[in-house]
């Protein structure tokens, strides 16, 4: 059994999760609320970069997440009519 925890960051605040969690289990850590938005598709996990990341991505140690609101593609343009 691997008993040994990590730290990573959850916008910006560091959070100790077990190594080999998941970003969406780090973000259960921070936030119950946010996984649950991110389970149901309402946000997504994106890294350093703001790049999109599969929820199931294992963590190391210093891992930096950032959660954002799910946009549909065109969401937020006004129409051409």
């Amino acid at each position: 059994m691997n008993d040994r925890m990590v730290r990573v960051f959850v916008n910006a605040s560091p959070v100790e999760v077990p190594a080999g969690s998941t970003a969406l289990e780090a973000v259960r850590v921070w936030n119950d609320g946010a996984a649950t938005d991110v389970a149901d598709d309402r946000r997504i996990i994106t890294d350093s970069r703001g790049l999109p990341i599969d929820p199931g991505t294992r963590m190391s140690a210093g891992s930096i997440l950032r959660l954002v609101p799910k946009r549909e593609r065109g969401e937020g343009q006004e129409s051409a009519e």
